[in-house]
């Protein structure tokens, strides 16, 4: 293993104005640590949205997908921090109506489309937001399908002691290599159980979906290739068009699978290595989440020069003033990779 400390610092006129620590790790599927930036790779975390692919198991490996015949891009939705576009909107909808419920039935709550472009219709149209529009509605959508197959109560579905939320804390257990009395829970935003675990056992968990053999059981192992196809297949329906976790995706060419969470997390599966990392920015930045990210890639060998240049130049690392006059710039403390 080794360890290299990493700042990334909001630059205005070339002045350090904010900094931000960052942790970070690389984890093979056994669970070894073979690279680590910041202060300690096993610090806990909550990874929130981060564990959305391991919330998604038992959607493919109880059989539900299969029963009610979820699609990829539905299998993407599930694991997704979406937008709140009509491509993500419309696809959920569908789906629930599909399993034979409605957006009542869904325990995310509301809020504004994360694309401002969407939440403007919506209001344009003396509409609001429903539940449909929160960033996890696939999600929360995937687990009433699970519901459904196993007969399980679907009101309720979000309650920790939920028969379903057992189960999905027992595979994070399995997938991270955490006991699960070792993990705090929490709520998260869209109400739903919030687990905290080692930075290192997110990135276990993420290494584990790029190379599963020999470390699930054939039907997760099955589960795990089936959910990364879709995760590839799909970047705009993980998070959505202008958001730095799609655009890395695709600049990639879905070597990297991304997977953001809330308080500047991200969790990536890299199949080609058989590698998972995980980061977190201690003060929950996401731009310098997005940053760092982009630093793991290059470090990793993952994007090259002519992609390289693409991604350090994407607008996600620049603040500019509300006339768009360029003010601040995103970057490690110590530069870009070369």
């Amino acid at each position: 293993m080794t360890a290299t400390a990493r700042t990334i610092t909001l630059f205005r006129a070339d002045v350090p104005e904010s900094r931000h620590p960052m942790m970070g790790v690389v984890c093979d599927a056994a669970g070894t640590v073979v690279r680590a930036w910041g202060a300690d790779p096993h610090a806990m975390v909550f990874p929130r949205s981060a564990l959305k692919p391991l919330q998604a198991l038992p959607l493919v490996e109880s059989g539900a997908a299969d029963a009610f015949a979820v699609s990829d891009a539905e299998l993407a939705l599930a694991c997704a921090s979406h937008n709140g576009l009509p491509m993500h909107v419309e696809r959920v909808a569908a789906w629930l109506d599909r399993i034979g419920c409605t957006v009542d039935d869904l325990e995310c709550g509301a809020h504004d489309p994360y694309d401002a472009g969407a939440t403007r219709t919506i209001y344009e149209h003396h509409d609001k937001p429903s539940a449909l529009h929160n960033n996890c509605s696939g999600k929360h959508t995937g687990m009433l399908t699970v519901c459904r197959h196993l007969g399980l109560p679907t009101k309720g579905y979000s309650d920790a002691h939920h028969p379903l939320q057992q189960r999905i804390l027992t595979t994070y257990a399995e997938t991270s290599g955490t006991p699960e009395a070792a993990m705090p829970v929490g709520i998260d935003g869209c109400s739903l159980p919030a687990a905290a675990m080692p930075l290192s056992g997110l990135a276990t968990a993420m290494a584990r979906f790029a190379d599963p053999d020999g470390r699930f059981a054939p039907a997760r192992a099955e589960a795990a290739r089936r959910l990364c196809r879709a995760w590839a297949a799909h970047p705009e329906l993980v998070a959505g068009p202008n958001t730095f976790n799609t655009d890395a995706m695709v600049l990639s060419g879905n070597r990297v699978l991304l997977k953001r969470g809330a308080q500047g997390v991200y969790g990536g599966c890299v199949p080609e290595k058989g590698l998972g990392f995980a980061i977190k920015a201690e003060s929950g930045n996401s731009v310098a989440a997005d940053a760092m990210t982009a630093v793991v890639m290059r470090e990793l060998g993952l994007v090259d020069d002519e992609v390289w240049k693409k991604m350090v130049d994407l607008p996600y690392f620049r603040e500019t003033s509300w006339r768009g006059l360029p003010a601040g710039t995103y970057r490690p403390e110590d530069g870009w990779p070369a």
